[in-house]
């Protein structure tokens, strides 16, 4: 039989195995779930989200893709309204040089159904370092259950919208509505057909060099009067550029110009004479006086006008009495008639008696 103090030590000896092998599992764990060594200083930085995502305590941080901490805590916050979950991450101070005060982090998932982890992106960022306590923008991106969601909605809209086509092209099928005249009616071709054969026979007697338009194509006629037209064309362009005859002296003449500009001038000199009411033109045009007087004038021939168009007074008996015409017409007629007697008898007309006393 073993002694008691055999008994002792043998559980003794058990005890520390355990413990040491207890210790050593701890050890093993840690560092195969841990992200950095044991001893190595940690820094923490904060995060605010408007959504988790599904994000764990313990969830890696990852800076470009590498592994260089663990989330430590999740948690909503008043004070961020549009942004209420704040995340705490625990990094390694190993990669502290390559955090910056402006890199960002986003929330990522590994693969469709992997786990969501914190991506830090330091590609573009410029501030400085990194520091215990420091708070890093984010930049929120659609999870996969906002990608379904809004794939569902898109795929309602296309089944929606193949539903619609299927019915048009239903109703085309059965010939009704403009387009299903134009796939079904057969007359549509006939005339199409008779259309065309019409059109082929007009093509025919153009190149045939019949008609206006056979001419058109086929005749050079044309081609040689617009060639020498384009040649005097040519011919007056280079006169005119030259300065010869009346428009070439209208384009290269600077006397035109001058002329035309002293014109102007003095053009503007008289009008700012009106406008200051000098000579007849600038008191025509200033005096108010002188504008009643006009009215009144042309008031009064209207009035006249008026009368006379209605036979009043003599005038009017002049230019609506048909009379005087007459009396004329007829006083004309006579004179006439006495002249052409004259003629023909003076001595019955110009008789000359002397009396002696």
């Amino acid at each position: 039989m073993p002694s008691q103090k055999q008994l002792h030590w043998s559980e003794l000896r058990v005890g520390l195995t355990v413990l040491f092998a207890a210790v050593t599992l701890t050890v093993l764990i840690f560092l195969m779930s841990g992200t950095t060594g044991m001893f190595t200083p940690k820094i923490r930085l904060k995060s605010y989200f408007d959504n988790a995502s599904g994000l764990r305590l313990g969830a890696p941080v990852r800076l470009e893709g590498v592994d260089i901490g663990n989330v430590e805590a999740i948690r909503i916050v008043k004070n961020q309204p549009l942004t209420p979950v704040e995340v705490t991450m625990k990094v390694s101070s190993t990669y502290e040089y390559a955090l910056h005060k402006d890199s960002i982090t986003t929330l990522n998932t590994a693969g469709v159904l992997g786990e969501t982890y914190v991506d830090i992106d330091s590609e573009q960022a410029k501030g400085e370092a990194a520091r215990n306590g420091d708070v890093l923008p984010t930049l929120n991106r659609p999870d996969f259950q906002d990608v379904v969601r809004s794939s569902q909605s898109t795929l309602q809209n296309m089944q929606t919208l193949l539903q619609r086509l299927d019915r048009i092209v239903s109703t085309v099928e059965s010939g009704q509505g403009s387009v299903g005249k134009l796939i079904n009616d057969p007359s549509l071709y006939n005339r199409l057909n008779s259309t065309v054969a019409d059109l082929q026979g007009l093509i025919n007697k153009v190149g045939q060099g019949q008609g206006s338009l056979g001419k058109l194509f086929n005749d050079d006629t044309l081609y040689t009067k617009a060639n020498a037209t384009v040649d005097k064309l040519s011919v007056i362009a280079d006169e005119l550029s030259q300065g010869k005859g009346t428009a070439g002296k209208f384009l290269k003449d600077p006397a035109l110009y001058d002329n035309a500009n002293k014109t102007m001038a003095e053009a503007r000199q008289l009008m700012e004479q009106v406008n200051a009411g000098k000579g007849a033109l600038g008191k025509f045009a200033r005096d108010e006086e002188f504008a009643k007087k006009l009215d009144n004038t042309v008031t009064k021939l209207s009035i006249l006008t008026d009368r006379l168009e209605a036979g009043e007074g003599s005038a009017g008996k002049l230019f609506k009495d048909p009379s005087l015409y007459n009396n004329a017409d007829q006083m004309l007629v006579e004179s006439r008639e006495l002249v052409k007697a004259i003629r023909q008898d003076p001595k019955k007309y110009l008789t000359i008696k002397l009396h002696v006393f």
